[in-house]
């Protein structure tokens, strides 16, 4: 049995999503709540996300897997699930835990928390010249000296909007594709005067969207034209044109997926290769 695990998290205390040997993460914090809470051994529990989020980046709205022995008694009596165990990952977690359980339920058949997303949605929180700085929030938004020019940043966004490659702002990984489709890149300042950027895409690749962040920053200042912009992105060589911005700015908030009849079909779409895209 799969079950499916919607969460969120204050990304500050954590060197990222992925367990890492000797570095707090929020997968090893997770996993060992969830071993406590189903009585297992930490080994059994192989958590699998939506997106790996880097360090100091937070999230309100992501989404894992995992799968269950077969012999494990929740199989044979699934209507504990989300109730008994829910409460039970909640108290494993800690009351002051940086880590919130929103959800926990049965995975429908095909799905899978990486691949069977059809688009994930990123904020990411600017306080310039112009803004209201909330100390409160300081962990959650970047603050700059600069006035920002949103016109200049939504033109940008929507040049940049469509299937490329994205290697101009993607950290290289070995055997990882930088093609991805860009659906919104738009910028709006809420009551606060505070600049919410949203972006989203089918999937990003490292560090893509805090370099996308750079790209507008620097657009909106003055420095760069968004024509510039697009032509170092469809050069797809990694650029110092820009700064990629700090992590605690950046919060994955949504994770969308298809009808469950769909699930197992997007995630072997997903899967497959994706060319190299032409002239």
């Amino acid at each position: 049995m799969r079950l499916r695990v919607d969460l969120a998290y204050d990304g500050s205390g954590f060197s990222g999503w992925a367990k890492q040997p000797s570095l707090p993460s929020v997968q090893q914090t997770l996993q060992t709540a969830l071993s406590k809470a189903l009585r297992l051994d930490v080994s059994e529990v192989k958590t699998v996300v939506a997106g790996r989020t880097d360090s100091g980046v937070h999230a309100t709205g992501q989404v894992c897997h995992l799968d269950l022995p077969s012999d494990h008694p929740l199989v044979a009596a699934p209507q504990r699930v989300d109730g008994e165990l829910l409460k039970r990952l909640r108290g494993a977690l800690g009351k002051t835990s940086s880590i919130w359980v929103n959800r926990v339920s049965i995975a429908p058949e095909g799905f899978d928390a990486r691949f069977s997303p059809l688009r994930r949605r990123y904020e990411y929180r600017v306080a310039d010249a112009v803004a209201t700085k909330d100390p409160r929030l300081a962990g959650h938004t970047l603050w700059i000296s600069d006035s920002l020019n949103v016109s200049a940043m939504n033109r940008l966004g929507k040049a940049l909007l469509g299937l490329h490659d994205w290697a101009s702002f993607c950290r290289a990984r070995e055997g990882a594709t930088t093609i991805r489709t860009m659906e919104n890149f738009s910028w709006a300042r809420d009551f606060e005067g505070v600049l919410c950027g949203t972006v989203v895409a089918d999937a990003f690749c490292h560090s893509m969207v805090r370099s996308l962040v750079g790209a507008a920053i620097s657009v909106g200042k003055g420095d760069l034209e968004a024509s510039e912009v697009v032509a170092l992105r469809d050069k797809a060589d990694r650029t110092s044109a820009w700064k990629t911005m700090p992590a605690h700015g950046l919060t994955l908030v949504e994770v969308v997926y298809p009808k469950d009849r769909e699930l197992a079909r997007r995630a072997q779409l997903t899967r497959a290769p994706r060319a190299p895209l032409s002239d």
